[in-house]
Order: structure tokens, then C-alpha cells, then sequence
């Protein structure tokens, strides 16, 4: 379960013992936790910061008044609703309370289903409220570059990161549409240590007219519409990396002088005869393999040799389906964020049944998908094309559903083979034949 639960809670505060307890009763009935208090005093035992549920509070109270208690309640919680209870005379002390930040008002005498309503749309105000406030603390700026997962190729991945990271090699990332090849082109720029910025260019989104202008730069007066000089990209990244996407785009009229920069680490703006020099690192990413590509012609040799000193390969998301639960709980936390819309759940059967999906897409594709999720518009015909056709039979389905519970098993004994096959009630060799079978890693030593 993803999403916290948030048992529904109310702080009464009614000095009339009598509609103390029948408020108290109806709340109780549903469904909520009552904490009825007296006075405004009363209740301070209860009023703490973060406080899961809602306050009810009468407007005339012995000793410190509603409205002063809703002061207080503003100055600790803002997020925190206060319902205000009033006399049929004090309408006029309502509408303050409403100015103070109050979340509504009721007049007395009041049904008690309009009472429970009130209560109930000030709760689910309040769970998502709180929800955000923890996705926030979670999702920070850094998560939105992380490298998700633990399977073992992405930590292939991670270890490469590691060892090529700090140095100032060239790289060409190898991968699928949606692989992730931009966010590991930023862990690398993040394990080099270089403080210049983080430059992407995408090569297959620039017109070849303007390619040589955006790369390299230009000088005032290079062409017509050049009236004052320009920076490339190149020169911009100095002391930082350039992550050249979609390399396999590249016209080439600009590869060769794009080799030549990579080799001397020096350009020559467009319209200009001044060599500049540049200290910036090169990643390039291609979704297409460059080799074949330069064997027919269509990208040249030297160049993929230049920009391949080390060369990494991503795995697709069906080559790591034991992320898919970690990536879409990620996504899904983000999603809501952005929605302001409280983060879904799901059961075990339907993660084995999206784990055995095609996912063409990859990454991408699943955070597209969590997206729609946290929308509340998935439906199983927008699945169409991306399921995998034997998925439907019930073997898949059954091996899928043991895949998860394996996985599930295993999470929950961190890796503990042992504690896992007794958990599962299957013997230890068992159960690392299935390991083996649904290609899963204990991330553990063999024990």
C-alpha cells in the first residue's frame, strides 16, 4: 500500500454536555475517532501540528471563544480544517470565521447528515493535504534524476557510472526510446564532479540550418541574420558536459567538424578564425546502433569510435520488470504531486499483470502510465498493442503472480534466501530455482 492511511479523526469542542455527546455520537457512528473536549483549553491536549483529522468547534465557549481557538488553530496549522458551529443570532460571527480561515460553518440547529458531510469533505481535504506534504518530503530535486531500480542490470549500469564517472572520457549511451538514456548522461555529469552546467542538445530536433549556429556558435555578420555574435552549445558547457541525444541525426557535413572539435578540443565559431578552446565532457546517446549505421554510410566510422571511448548499454524496461513495482511507486508519488490527486493503490495480481506487459515504450512509457493512473483514466484498452499476446494464458498469469510474491517475499527479508523459503513454504533449492527461472537477484551474497 502505497498511501498512508489517515484513521478519520475530529477535536469537538461544545461546552453543552448534552449536544456534546449527540454531535459526538453522530461523528463516532461515521466513522470517525471523537475527541470531545469541554473548552478551548481542553482541546489544546489535542491540537499538535500534523493532527490527521478535523476540528468542530462551537463559536461561544466558557473562557477562551471559538474564534480565538480558530486563531490559534490557523497559527499552528494552516492546512488544518475548523468547522465552526454557530447560534441562529451569530451568522455575522460566521462569515469572520469564514475571513480567519475557517473551512466552513454550520448553524445551529443543524441536521446531522449535513454535519457529517461537512466533517467528512474536511477530512478528505485534510488526508490530501497531508499526503502531498509527504510526497513532497520524499520526491526531491535530486529524485527527479535518480536512477531507479535495483535489478541487476541497473546496477551494471550504476557500477559503470561509478568507475566512468569521475574521469573525462567520452561516452555514447546505447538504448531504446525511453531507457533513461538522458537521466544516465546527468548521474554521470553529477559523478564527474565538473561544476560547469549540464547542457542536452537534441540533435533530431534541430533543423540542419541552424545545427552549426546552435552547436559551435556564430560571430556577428556569419549570415544575414546574424547581427550580433552567439555562444554554441559547446562553448556554453565549458567546465561542464554536452549530452548530444539522438546522435545518429547528426548531418553529416557537421560530424566531421564535430570529430574534429572532440579531437583538438578546440572551435572555431561560424564566420569566425579564432580558435576558442573548450573544456567540456561529451555524452552522446543514440537509439540506433551506430556501428551498423557506419558500415552503410549513414553515420561516419571515425566519429562512433571518437565519441564510443566507453560505451553503455541500457536494458529495456521488459530486461528488468523486478523495477517495474519501485519506478511505478516513484511515478506515481511525483504524478500526485503535480495533480494534487491522492497517490492509487493497487494488489499484488494487477503489479504481476503490468510486469508482464511488453512496454515498448520502456520508462517512458510507464510513467505516461502513472500519470493516467493517478488520473484515475486507465482502462484496459489503452493497454492495447502493449501487451505481450501470450500474457492472457493462464501459465503467464500464474507465473507472473509467483514472480511477484517471490519478489514480495524477498523485499520483505531483505534478500534472505532462507527467511524468504520459509516464508513462501517452499524448500531453499526451490526457491532459487525459481530465482533462477524468473531471473530475480537476492542482492545478497550466494548463501
Amino acid at each position: 500500500m502505497l498511501a498512508h492511511e489517515i484513521t478519520n479523526a475530529a477535536i469537538l469542542i461544545e461546552d453543552e454536555q448534552a449536544v456534546r455527546m449527540a454531535i459526538a455520537q453522530t461523528l463516532e457512528l461515521g466513522g470517525f475517532t471523537v475527541h470531545a473536549c469541554g473548552s478551548a483549553e481542553e482541546a489544546r491536549r489535542w491540537l499538535q501540528p500534523g493532527f490527521a483529522g478535523v476540528v468542530v468547534t462551537d463559536v461561544r465557549l466558557p473562557g477562551r471563544s471559538g474564534l480565538e481557538l480558530l486563531a490559534q488553530v490557523v497559527a499552528l496549522d494552516s492546512d488544518l480544517p475548523v468547522i465552526v458551529v454557530t447560534g441562529h443570532g451569530d451568522v455575522s460571527m460566521a462569515v469572520e470565521a469564514m475571513r480567519a480561515g475557517a473551512y466552513d460553518f454550520i448553524e445551529k440547529p443543524f441536521a446531522a447528515e449535513r454535519l457529517l458531510e461537512t466533517v467528512r469533505r474536511a477530512q478528505e481535504k485534510r488526508r490530501l493535504v497531508l499526503e502531498n506534504q509527504r510526497l513532497k518530503a520524499v520526491c526531491t530535486s535530486s529524485d527527479i534524476f535518480a536512477l531507479i531500480g535495483q535489478s541487476p542490470e541497473i546496477e551494471r549500469v550504476r557500477a559503470l557510472i561509478r568507475a566512468v564517472g569521475p574521469t573525462n572520457a567520452d561516452i555514447l549511451i546505447n538504448g531504446q526510446t525511453g531507457t533513461g538514456k538522458e537521466v544516465v548522461a546527468r548521474q554521470l555529469h553529477m559523478a564527474s564532479g565538473r561544476k560547469g552546467p549540464f547542457v542536452a542538445i537534441n540533435c533530431g530536433a534541430l533543423p540542419e540550418s541552424v545545427f552549426e549556429s546552435e552547436i559551435f556558435g556564430h560571430e556577428a555578420g556569419a549570415f544575414t541574420s546574424a547581427q550580433k555574435r552567439r555562444i554554441g552549445k559547446l562553448e556554453y558547457a565549458n567546465g561542464g558536459t554536452v549530452f548530444l541525444d539522438e546522435i545518429e541525426t547528426m548531418p553529416l557535413s557537421l560530424q566531421v567538424k564535430l570529430l574534429r572539435v572532440l579531437q583538438e578540443r578546440r572551435l572555431e565559431r561560424l564566420g569566425g578564425n579564432e580558435p576558442i578552446a573548450i573544456d567540456c565532457r561529451v555524452i552522446a546517446a543514440s537509439k540506433a546502433d551506430l556501428l551498423q549505421l557506419s558500415k552503410k554510410g549513414h553515420f561516419r566510422e571515425d566519429l562512433y569510435y571518437r565519441i564510443g571511448v566507453v560505451s553503455m548499454d541500457l536494458p529495456r524496461l521488459a530486461e528488468r520488470r523486478e523495477d517495474i513495482p519501485l519506478l511505478l511507486a516513484h511515478f506515481v508519488q511525483g504524478a500526485a504531486i503535480r495533480y494534487q490527486r491522492p497517490v492509487p493503490q493497487w494488489t499484488p495480481l494487477q503489479m504481476a499483470r503490468w510486469q508482464a506487459l511488453d512496454w515498448p515504450g520502456n520508462v517512458r512509457e510507464l510513467r505516461n502510465f502513472a500519470d493516467r493512473l493517478v488520473l484515475g483514466v486507465v482502462e484496459q484498452a489503452s493497454m492495447a498493442g502493449t501487451e505481450n499476446t501470450s500474457a492472457d494464458s493462464l501459465p503467464q498469469r500464474v507465473e507472473a503472480y509467483e514472480r511477484m510474491l517471490i519478489m514480495e517475499a524477498l523485499a520483505a527479508h531483505e534478500g534472505n534466501v532462507a527467511a524468504t523459503a520459509e516464508r513462501l513454504g517452499v524448500p531453499k533449492k526451490t526457491l532459487y530455482d525459481k530465482l533462477k527461472k524468473h531471473q530475480l537477484s537476492t542482492g545478497r551474497a550466494i548463501e
